[in-house]
């Protein structure tokens, strides 16, 4: 695989040609501890993982000073072995997951709502016309803290589709956070990933979440 580096430091310029604060969240669900080390050496500071094994690995055999995000679902049986293991959640999308939370979170989790921009059936996430409804909802929870919301964009070439959805997702984030409700300021927007992240950033992202294009996949190595 290519050495991650030079990579990284092409992403964050491109970034940064566009707005210097967008933080790039390498998804290493796909590679080894070693590779992640790599990626923690060329300057990667936010790891994300998908699978509460996957994450429980990498804790294990890291132990530099990185901020580590869950962003796949997470099922409500798996929360008592992530949450207090991580400091982000990107996939808040049910009350169910909340309470779980709540019980066995030992201090307030930063969570971003992931929300359904696109409506496709096969996504995760709260319906647009009910996020601002349920992140009120989430008051309840003083271990539940909304920084932001989360989306993905529909897997298309059209521009034009990924760009609208990325406006919907950064047009209900302003939403909330004129409501100015003390457990979700909701200041953040992520968006973007490997295909679409210069696109993201262009409509409001504050973390994009670059997996194969920036650390590649096992499959890719010998």
């Amino acid at each position: 695989m290519k050495p991650i580096k030079p990579i990284f430091d092409e992403i964050t310029k491109q970034l940064a040609a566009v707005n210097d604060t967008i933080q790039i969240i390498a998804v290493t669900k796909q590679v080894d501890v070693e590779r992640t080390k790599e990626a923690i050496q060329a300057g990667v500071i936010h790891l994300g993982e998908n699978r509460p094994e996957g994450l429980s690995k990498k804790l294990e055999a890291i132990d530099e000073n990185v901020s580590w995000h869950y962003i796949g679902n997470l099922q409500t049986r798996k929360v008592k072995d992530v949450i207090n293991e991580i400091d982000y959640l990107h996939s808040l999308d049910r009350l169910s997951l909340a309470k779980e939370i709540q019980k066995r979170a030992t201090r307030p989790i930063n969570c971003f709502v992931q929300v359904n921009v696109s409506g496709e059936e096969s996504k995760s996430g709260v319906e647009p016309e009910d996020t601002l409804d349920f992140i009120q909802s989430l008051e309840a929870y003083n271990n539940i803290r909304v920084v932001g919301l989360m989306t993905m964009a529909p897997n298309t070439t059209d521009e034009s589709v990924i760009r609208k959805a990325f406006k919907g997702l950064k047009s209900l984030q302003l939403q909330v956070s004129e409501k100015n409700w003390a457990h979700a300021p909701c200041t953040e927007c992520s968006m973007g990933m490997s295909n679409d992240y210069l696109i993201a950033a262009q409509e409001g992202a504050s973390f994009v979440r670059i997996g194969t294009a920036l650390v590649g996949a096992e499959s890719e190595a010998g």
